[in-house]
């Protein structure tokens, strides 16, 4: 099949292209051109067509969708830049998928699109944590980000095209700290996946196309990817050598965020057969990219490391600064 691939050098992109590629299917590649993306593209350069530029060319986009069997859109702008840039998001997430519809339309068979939303849409979860497709959707207070998507998903919905939806849970590749990370209450409960499953997923839908067309699918880890947020992060701190005692409970929000549990998840899985990781095997592979130096200073050193970690904590802000509106976001 030829497919089209939008966000390849992202953390499920590269997952979804080298499942692609060993399925033979004859791929193009639409990535940004810098040099983070060249350098992660270039393994495959052999392999497929590698086109730069941006999603938000519709002169270029009407080009590469031409004679598509599919197109796998992955390409986003993400929290937390999405939040600092409220209308950079929209031009590329909103406008830039429909520039992809409108390219679509265009084709005498046209191509199904299989469009990347996420949990984010359902908001607040934390004293409901099963989540079902056709549950309502409200994003989070300020959460920008899921506001679009929401936005989006109703656009393709309207359009007429063929489609398919998958919401993503939270997706889990290489771990990074980021402020983010202070905005889920401790309490949350997750059903995480794998970024390796995910992108297998997005290479799987290819055969299920006609079964998917019109349908809106939850894609999570199942039961074994499910845990709350606090044991998560306890062991991956330890993971990394740091002691999670240190961390002051009062640096995280207890509400208005997302995530949760999928009753559902199975329902995507039974159709696609994903999920093979697990919170063990996922924990395995960061301790086998951890250097054992590292994690040997960060033991040492782990109450002051924590100490400056937490310091990004915007919900610990808010309570220092006495940031009423921001203390009515994060707490209840």
């Amino acid at each position: 099949m030829k497919i089209m691939l939008t966000g390849a050098a992202g953390n499920i992109g590269l997952e979804a292209l080298k499942c692609l590629i060993s399925n033979k299917h004859d791929v193009t590649v639409l990535e940004l051109d810098n040099k983070k993306n060249r350098k992660k593209l270039k393994p495959f350069s052999d392999l497929i067509k590698i086109v730069y530029g941006s999603i938000n060319d519709d002169v270029l986009i009407q080009e590469l969708v031409e004679g598509q069997d599919a197109i796998i859109h992955l390409a986003a702008i993400i929290p937390p830049l999405a939040d600092r840039l409220p209308k950079l998001t929209e031009q590329v997430n909103y406008e830039g998928t429909n520039n992809i519809i409108k390219a679509i339309k265009t084709q005498k068979k046209m191509p199904t699109l299989i469009f990347s939303s996420s949990i984010s849409v359902y908001g607040d979860r934390v004293d409901d944590c099963w989540i079902k497709v056709g549950d309502s959707l409200k994003p989070s207070v300020g959460d920008h980000y899921a506001q679009i998507k929401i936005k989006t998903e109703e656009l393709i919905q309207r359009s007429a095209i063929p489609y398919t939806i998958f919401r993503l849970t939270g997706i889990m590749g290489y771990p990074t700290t980021d402020p983010l990370m202070f905005h889920m209450p401790l309490a949350t409960k997750i059903e995480f996946a794998s970024n390796v499953d995910t992108g297998f997923a997005f290479a799987a839908a290819l055969d299920h196309l006609d079964e998917l067309k019109g349908h809106i699918y939850n894609l999570g880890g199942g039961e074994k990817f499910r845990i709350t947020y606090q044991a998560f992060l306890s062991e991956m701190l330890s993971i990394y050598g740091l002691d999670y005692r240190y961390l002051n409970d009062k640096s995280f929000a207890n509400q208005n965020f997302h995530c949760a549990y999928y009753a559902d998840s199975d329902v995507l899985n039974d159709i696609l057969h994903f999920q093979r990781d697990n919170l063990n095997s996922y924990y395995q592979r960061v301790k086998d990219k951890t250097n054992p130096l590292i994690k040997m200073i960060n033991r040492l050193l782990s109450k002051p490391i924590i100490y400056f970690l937490q310091i990004k904590s915007e919900p610990l802000q808010a309570k220092k600064q006495n940031n009423t509106e921001l203390i009515e976001r994060f707490f209840k």
